[in-house]
């Protein structure tokens, strides 16, 4: 029986060594990057300078300059509404991604024979952009919603990374591998960030916790500045998910090398570790993740 194998990061509660964000944001030098993030940026009550969290148009903004000036990705857009994600915690994914990838003598694998699936890669097609331009791998990204996947396409196109990204359409609602992986194809790694709630109550009340974070008295439940419900919450929520994610994933044991996932909970590892015995994996192993307060981890396996 394989043992759980838990590695770590050198800084606790700091991002990943080769992470571009583990110093504070240059706002001079992001907005010459995009000259509209100007009218976000403000001294906030610590007399730094900063944005408004609160405002979903001032994180977009942000997010277009760091996606600008830090992985050179002309344009990028997504339609109101949907998932944001903070780039310095998407990136970090991507970097200890690239650790567990590492080949025989512990070097780092750069270039397109590295390829890569991203499970539910959403409008913002955010690690696809940054896996690419960081070490020039090869992405496959798979949605279900049909605006997500355009928008995604649009991003692609308008930054001509269509050589290295390609999107597919997951046209099946119970299905995570099934459908996406061609006959006879392979990959190095499968990535996925999973709807962490199990209900539309359970993604409101989340929502709420981090409006109250943010310094927000009021919470107004019609404001949406966390994702639309398909990337928020499913049935059955990330336990569910993922539960489903590893009993499929034996099916694929030939087509990839390291199966892998974002974890919310980390009292619920045991019953994937579980799982993961019960489909013979032959390793597994937890990468954990810090930005500031906010934890998490990275769940891995293998059947080889």
């Amino acid at each position: 029986m394989p043992k759980p194998v838990v590695t770590g990061i050198d800084e606790k509660e700091q991002l990943h060594a080769r992470n571009k964000h583990r110093n504070a944001y240059d706002f001079d030098t992001l907005k010459k990057s995009v000259p509209e993030l100007e009218k976000h940026v403000s001294k906030n009550t610590y007399g730094n300078y900063s944005i408004d969290f609160q405002n979903p148009e001032a994180v977009k903004t942000l997010n277009k300059a760091l996606l600008h000036h830090f992985y050179g990705v002309e344009l990028w857009d997504i339609p109101e509404g949907y998932l944001c994600p903070p780039i310095p915690g998407r990136a970090d994914y991507i970097h200890n991604l690239a650790d567990l990838l590492k080949d025989s003598e512990g070097k780092i694998r750069i270039g397109k024979s590295v390829r890569i699936l991203d499970i539910g890669t959403g409008a913002n097609c955010i690690y696809p952009l940054i896996g690419h331009k960081e070490y020039r791998w090869n992405f496959v990204g798979s949605e279900t919603d049909h605006l997500a996947i355009r928008s995604a396409k649009n991003i692609i196109e308008a930054n001509a990374l269509s050589a290295g990204i390609n999107i597919r359409k997951q046209s099946s609602a119970h299905d995570i591998f099934q459908g996406v992986i061609h006959h006879g194809e392979t990959f190095e790694a499968t990535m996925c960030n999973p709807p962490f709630h199990a209900s539309l109550r359970e993604s409101l009340a989340g929502t709420e916790r981090k409006w109250k974070n943010l310094g927000k008295e009021e919470f107004k439940s019609d404001l949406n500045f966390g994702g639309k419900n398909s990337e928020l919450w499913c049935e059955g929520g990330e336990l569910r998910f993922l539960t489903n994610m590893i009993r499929e994933s034996s099916a694929f044991a030939a087509s990839v090398n390291w199966f892998t996932s974002l974890v919310s909970k980390k009292e619920r590892l045991p019953i994937y570790y579980s799982e993961l015995e019960k489909v013979k994996a032959t390793n597994f192993r937890t990468i954990p993740m810090a930005q500031g307060q906010k934890k998490s981890r990275i769940l891995a396996w293998t059947f080889r």
